[in-house]
């Protein structure tokens, strides 16, 4: 055997350990817990045969506390480049066989190096986080690592997509990238989140909880609203996240993705003829009016089980990829409240920063009222949704299906926001208030007169503030002709070096 055959053998042999991570019973443990390793996760995620590693043989530096008797390849994240859907992408996933996934040095190292590379080439960047924390042994050094990550994070917010899968445990000063991130998903059950653990919450506050109650998918997905997706398992996940990628460019400088579409662009919506109820408080599904006008009625949710009085997510429109806000009547009434405004105010912000149009269906009665919201800021959370819609440059198409009143009106992408092209149905009423609230205020005047000027949409056509007043079963087609006539819309901002938005 030749000196060169001996070393590519060695070669082999090494990557076949670096492959195996923590080692076979370490494996054998992540499965009984009902996980997949971090390779295993990323066979799924990425197209098959796409994956190109890097930095396969990287190890710990740490001489502390027992790490020098152990420095396995790799040191507890894979990370390299692939595609999905034929579409580069640069990934890293921890591997919990390693030592829990503990961040050390090189472990950010590594991980700062492959978010540099997709800053480079202008490609998305997917996170599987499944650690155990901070590498203890490692001290000032691993809480610098996660400060690189986050200020990369950072700088990449708003340039490349990034979106972060929480397949296991991430805790303490981990849970702040995937907060920095677009999207974050997580799995129930097997995923949890939270700055302290159950032990630490018991020693300081007295208070008794478990995993799951105090960081699992569901408090986050429903409650906290950290999480934009919540997983029966990690094959789900892993789906969700291929599936979210088709809706978005690969960076701020690329037009959000097309694709072919056999649902005629120019298809009427009869169904949406008699959805208006006639009893102006009764509900009605607004998930009804999604389905009939996208294509294929394929509607991909966002924040789905979060604030539902507010709708947002992605979908096609004439093989357009687009972003929908839709209040919804069927919750609260479509009410806006604290969680409604700040998860459709980053929902619109991300649209913004990656070309992606907006299409807003309106039907909302104002914003919730009472103490709770007042001292819990509804003022300056209400304002971040203005604000969103009013610094957004992108094509935005409103709809106003049914009630719009107040400041409420306002915020929902109304013409003086730089709203392009706004709609009505017949059913309309963009006023003030409604007519009870009014002749309440406006002593003298009969509720019917009040409704007869106001609860309707002439008044807003009449000043230019909605281009038309159009029928229900005609929303597909005139919402699909607006984008198309928008396609080459072009707006600046004014010149600064960032903006104050209220947080």
């Amino acid at each position: 055997m030749s000196i060169q055959q001996d070393k590519a053998i060695r070669l082999e042999e090494r990557r076949a350990t670096a492959l195996k991570g923590g080692g076979e019973k370490r494996i054998e443990a992540q499965h009984a817990k009902g996980k997949m390793t971090a390779r295993e996760r990323l066979a799924l995620l990425l197209d098959e045969g796409s994956f190109e590693e890097f930095d396969t043989f990287v190890q710990h530096r740490c001489t502390h506390f027992g790490m020098e008797a152990s420095h396995p390849d790799g040191d507890g994240v894979v990370t390299g480049t692939g595609t999905i859907g034929g579409r580069p992408v640069a990934v890293f996933a921890q591997d919990f066989t390693v030592n829990g996934g503990s961040l050390s040095k090189t472990m950010s190292e590594k991980i700062c190096k492959v978010m540099d590379q997709a800053m480079k080439t202008g490609i998305p960047v997917i996170g599987l986080n499944d650690s155990g924390g901070a590498r203890i042994q490692e001290g000032i050094d691993a809480l610098a690592g996660y400060a690189e990550i986050f200020e990369r994070n950072i700088l990449a917010s708003g340039v490349i997509p990034q979106i972060s899968g929480i397949f296991g445990p991430c805790a303490g000063g981990a849970v702040y990238s995937p907060a920095l991130t677009d999207f974050t998903l997580m799995v129930r059950g097997t995923s949890h989140m939270f700055l302290t653990g159950p032990a630490v919450v018991k020693s300081v506050t007295g208070e008794e909880v478990d995993q799951e109650t105090l960081g699992g998918a569901d408090v986050h997905a429903t409650r906290s609203g950290v999480a934009h997706f919540a997983a029966e398992n990690e094959q789900e996940g892993i789906g969700t996240l291929r599936q979210l990628l088709s809706f978005l460019p690969q960076n701020n400088r690329s037009e959000a993705p097309a694709r072919p579409s056999e649902d005629p662009a120019g298809r009427a919506c009869p169904e949406l003829d008699g959805l208006i109820p006639d009893a102006a408080n009764q509900a009605y599904d607004m998930y009804s009016v999604i389905g009939s006008i996208v294509d294929e009625g394929e509607f991909f949710e966002v924040h789905r089980d979060f604030a539902p009085n507010i709708i947002v997510g992605f979908a096609h429109l004439g093989g357009r990829s687009v972003g929908i806000v839709a209040n919804q009547p069927a919750k609260m009434a479509g009410v806006l409240d604290i969680n409604a405004s700040r998860k459709a105010a980053r929902f619109v912000r991300f649209c913004d920063a990656f070309n992606i149009p907006l299409v807003t269906l309106v039907d909302v009665p104002g914003f919730l009222c009472g103490t709770q919201q007042e001292y819990g800021a509804i003022i300056s959370n209400g304002a971040k949704l203005l604000y969103a819609y009013g610094e957004a440059t992108v094509p935005k198409v409103t709809v106003t299906l049914r009630k719009s009143y107040g400041g409420a009106h306002i915020v929902m992408s109304c013409k003086q926001l730089r709203g392009d092209i706004n709609y009505a149905w017949p059913s309309a009423e963009i006023a003030v208030m409604g007519a009870k609230g009014a002749v309440g205020i406006l002593k003298g005047v009969e509720e019917k007169d009040y409704e007869d000027l106001f609860c309707n949409p002439y008044q807003a056509a009449q000043q230019g503030y909605i281009e038309d007043v159009i029928l229900p079963r005609d929303t597909r087609w005139r919402v699909i002709r607006a984008l198309a006539y928008l396609d080459g819309k072009r707006l600046d901002l004014p010149p600064k070096k960032h903006d104050n938005l209220p947080l």
